[in-house]
């Protein structure tokens, strides 16, 4: 009856309200049972407004305690369905209590949704012409169970009488709706919200199955299951988004990371349930399943073990969220994921997909998962930092077109709509990039290698004949006779590997300038060795071979090292400038 989630739920509910968390339990676990001994009857005026029959009347906080109900949708549990409040934030409980004990009154209305089973109006005598616009007077009969009365605004000023002496002696004002639909409640709650303070947009999205579970529509209905599918994902201990997903109520932290709107929004974008056929005519996608709660099984069954299986691959990256060293379970990351999965049903469309139970249905595409978990963990950490660093359109568009890549390599029959055409372009672009990059470091090179050469070396020496081996000097030598038409001096022919020569020749001069990272000296002028191999890449097209996007990546991260290291070099030849020379 009860999982560890409940008891983690009705433990933080106690510390909370007290002892009116027992009603909130009884209420959930006998729903509809007649109280003993509280049937009530009261003065109330019966009106209508917005179409719905209502009543208000005054009565004790601790008589309401006792049949209300509230469900948190904290609680996270997928049957309850009807949840739109947030839970009780405790700070605002004890500020109203204390207001309680200054004999405050709360001019406003709490607000509630009555069981129309429960209620009897005996309307009283009025006089003859007296007016009924504005209501009738009358005796309202409350036949008292458990959760007879929803509470749709105003927890905080109830609940905050919970164990209070003045329960039983105070009164509250109330506005008790009759019978409202939960979509209704749900949507009074925002309207009442929304005047009074802002409402998340996330919260908006949450409560989309609330506003939405029962549309006519079947588009809307679609977009209401997959917001309790991302809720169920995120509240489920056996799910891999548990404690994953940053919904309204919570706070974000390094492992909740993950929000609810780019979640939904993923989900909604794709073809999953409904898609536009011939003549436009809607047909159904492989998640459907007919009733909204067949679908939401099936949703959450699917997911969950797609997402499992890549978290089963890379468990410390996955684990990681948005700390050091993360980036796949975090927005960008699950998105991409999302992405795959629908070009992987598209790669199945012909076959009717939806004809499979939920576990067929799993079967059919595990083998893609696993490939997309295989190919994550072959990331090295420099990977990983380029799949999180990609940004916008663009970096979503390169991350979800490389998976789609990766999954080919596996599976020749799988060839996504598109493919080809990315990879053509992505190719030229990158080695154009690339090619960039390549000559900036060259001419950077060239400047600070023969600046640091002449003023490193003693007045009247000769920094070609001092700095430069002599295998280096030959080669260059031979390079400019042979040249007709000579564009300067020597400095003009070098090689770029000539600067790792150049710099391990004299090392105790260039390893602070040349030296990247940490090792001996061949390790820290090993960047050379790769910016040498990719410009062999980019320069020669013939090869028919191109930067992978890592590559281009740690070119572009060499050559924003050395912009930084021109610029200090700079600053530090400023200040060693006679300051009177200098004006």
């Amino acid at each position: 009856m009860l999982d560890e989630q409940d008891l983690d739920y009705y433990e933080n509910l106690v510390a909370h309200i007290g002892p009116a968390a027992r009603y909130q339990f009884l209420a959930e676990l006998l729903p509809g049972k007649t109280v003993p001994n509280l049937d009530l009857k009261i003065p109330a005026i019966r009106a209508k407004m917005g179409g719905a029959s209502c009543y208000t009347f005054s009565i004790s906080p601790e008589y309401l305690l006792k049949i209300a109900y509230v469900s948190h949708r904290a609680k996270g549990k997928a049957s309850d369905i009807n949840t739109y409040q947030r839970m009780l934030s405790k700070g605002r409980l004890n500020k109203i209590r204390q207001y309680i004990d200054e004999d405050g009154i709360f001019p406003t209305n709490i607000v509630l949704n009555l069981e129309k089973s429960r209620l009897a109006f005996q309307r009283s005598l009025q006089e003859e012409d007296a007016s009924t616009e504005h209501g009738i007077a009358g005796w309202l009969d409350i036949k008292a169970t458990y959760k007879c009365a929803w509470i749709i605004d105003g927890q905080h000023r109830l609940f905050a009488y919970s164990g209070h002496p003045k329960a039983s002696k105070s009164r509250v004002a109330v506005l008790a709706f009759e019978g409202l639909a939960p979509s209704d409640q749900a949507r009074l709650f925002i309207d009442i919200n929304a005047k009074q303070k802002s409402v998340k947009q996330s919260l908006l999205e949450e409560l989309y199955a609330e506003l939405h579970w029962d549309a006519a529509d079947d588009s809307i209905r679609v977009r209401a299951i997959i917001s309790k599918a991302v809720q169920e994902l995120g509240s489920d201990p056996e799910s891999p988004l548990y404690a994953r997903v940053l919904t309204a109520d919570s706070a974000k932290s390094e492992i909740r990371c993950i929000t609810l709107t780019s979640l939904y929004s993923a989900i909604g974008r794709t073809e999953f349930y409904l898609r536009k056929g011939r003549q436009n005519v809607p047909e159904y996608g492989p998640l459907w399943a007919g009733t909204n709660e067949a679908t939401l099984k099936r949703t959450v069954y699917v997911l969950k073990r797609y997402f499992d299986a890549i978290r089963t691959a890379v468990p410390d990256w996955w684990d990681k969220g948005a700390g050091e060293g993360g980036g796949l379970a975090m927005n960008d990351g699950v998105t991409t994921c999302i992405m795959v999965l629908r070009s992987v049903f598209q790669h199945y469309e012909s076959q009717r997909l939806i004809r499979l139970d939920d576990e067929d249905l799993f079967l059919k595409i595990a083998e893609f998962a696993d490939a997309l978990g295989a190919y994550f963990a072959r990331f090295t950490e420099s990977e990983r930092k380029v799949f999180r660093d990609l940004r916008g359109v663009q970096g979503q568009t390169r991350r979800w077109r490389k998976c789609q890549e990766a999954l080919r390599d596996t599976f020749q029959n799988f060839n996504p709509e598109g493919l080809d055409g990315y990879l053509a372009e992505e190719k030229a672009e990158s080695n154009t990039r690339g090619k960039s990059v390549v000559e900036f470091i060259e001419k950077t090179l060239q400047k600070l290698v023969l600046e640091e050469l002449k003023s490193e070396m003693p007045e009247g020496e000769d920094w070609w004949l001092l700095g430069v081996p002599k295998p280096v000097r030959q080669k260059v030598i031979q390079k400019y006779e042979d040249d007709d038409h000579q564009r300067g001096g020597y400095e003009c022919y070098f090689d770029l590997l000539d600067y790792l020569k150049i710099a391990s020749h004299s090392w105790q001069i260039f390893q602070p300038i040349l030296g990247y990272g940490s090792g001996g000296k061949d390790k820290q002028l090993s960047w050379l060795n790769f910016v040498n191999n990719k410009r062999n890449i980019v320069y020669h097209a013939s090869s028919g071979k191109t930067l992978t996007i890592e590559e281009l990546s740690q070119l572009e991260q060499y050559g924003e090292w050395l912009r930084q290291k021109r610029g200090q070099l700079i600053d530090r030849s400023m200040d060693s400038v006679d300051p009177v020379i200098s004006e």
